[in-house]
């Protein structure tokens, strides 16, 4: 397990990471969203070891990890723009990685770069972005380490290879300890495998919880509503994120489930209602704008 306790990183007058804590548990996809600057990059740094929390402490396994050899070698960090040796071929690379990870898995990465049709001897320099990060991926798979920090493991990947990346994490979770830790702007693609998200915004972690949770606690009502009253009335009953008055037509997004919000809205007799999950990105917008961060007025 992944433990982050009172955690706080600066750069300068920049306060990068704020009293963040939070656990992250074996064999669950972690995700960690988040509004730009927010502090993605700077966590999976200090979790990998990269970076020093300037207070606060980060356990890997119940030690720490900062200047800690043994520890870090459960770890493996893809970071957002891809590294290799200048020069350097994916078979080249998996010798290089090899040398710090002795159960790197020579086999299975060559098998791999095969199947997704990347020559194993052509330099990495004349590689596209997303050949790259296929790469990058699969030398981290292969590693056998414990935890692998991604930092947009799926940029500038195609819709197939996506798929493929999350089919084999998801092969990795269910075959061994392993604990993949994604943070990514695309939340689609989270959706799709994340077991649990934390979303950071400037610094701080404003919730971290199961996804499938925040989903079924967190619900959209559309409904008609002609007495100004009632609704007054519902807003108040509700524990509402976001509210939107369009004529008689109202949208509010409120926690609770769907039943309870129904339920709610059904004693104020409304001439038509719907309660609708929300989507990841969606949670993320109503979340963020309560926190003060509204930009969708920004051209108007």
């Amino acid at each position: 397990m992944i433990q982050l306790k009172d955690i706080n990183k600066n750069f300068g007058s920049i306060h990068a990471v704020k009293n963040l804590t939070a656990d992250i548990h074996d064999g669950e996809v972690f995700g960690v969203i988040g509004t730009n600057g927010a502090g993605k990059s700077t966590l999976l740094r200090m979790i990998a070891g990269v970076l020093k929390p300037d207070s606060g402490e980060i356990f890997i396994d119940g030690e720490p990890v900062y200047e800690n050899p043994e520890t870090k070698k459960l770890v493996c960090f893809l970071p957002d723009t891809t590294w290799f040796l200048p020069n350097s071929t994916p078979e080249q690379m998996a010798a290089y990685y090899k040398i710090y990870y002795p159960d790197f898995d020579t086999a299975r990465f060559l098998d791999l770069v095969a199947k997704l049709g990347l020559d194993k001897s052509r330099k990495l320099r004349t590689f596209s972005k997303g050949m790259k990060r296929q790469t990058a991926v699969i030398l981290g798979i292969c590693t056998g380490a414990k935890y692998l920090l991604c930092d947009e493991v799926f940029d500038g990947l195609d819709p197939a290879v996506r798929q493929a990346v999350k089919s084999l994490f998801a092969v990795e979770v269910m075959n061994r300890a392993f604990t993949p830790v994604i943070a990514s702007h695309n939340l689609r693609e989270l959706e799709d495998i994340c077991d649990h998200v934390g979303l950071l915004h400037q610094g701080g972690m404003l919730f971290s919880e199961n996804l499938e949770e925040v989903k079924l606690h967190v619900n959209k009502i559309q409904c008609v509503l002609t007495d100004p009253v009632k609704v007054e009335e519902l807003l108040k009953e509700l524990s509402v994120i976001k509210f939107e008055k369009r004529g008689s037509m109202i949208m509010i997004v409120a926690r609770g489930t769907r039943h309870e919000i129904l339920e709610a809205v059904n004693r104020k007799q409304p001439v038509f209602s719907e309660v609708l999950p929300l989507s990841l990105e969606e949670i993320f917008i109503s979340e963020t704008e309560v926190a003060g961060y509204d930009i969708k007025d920004l051209l108007l």
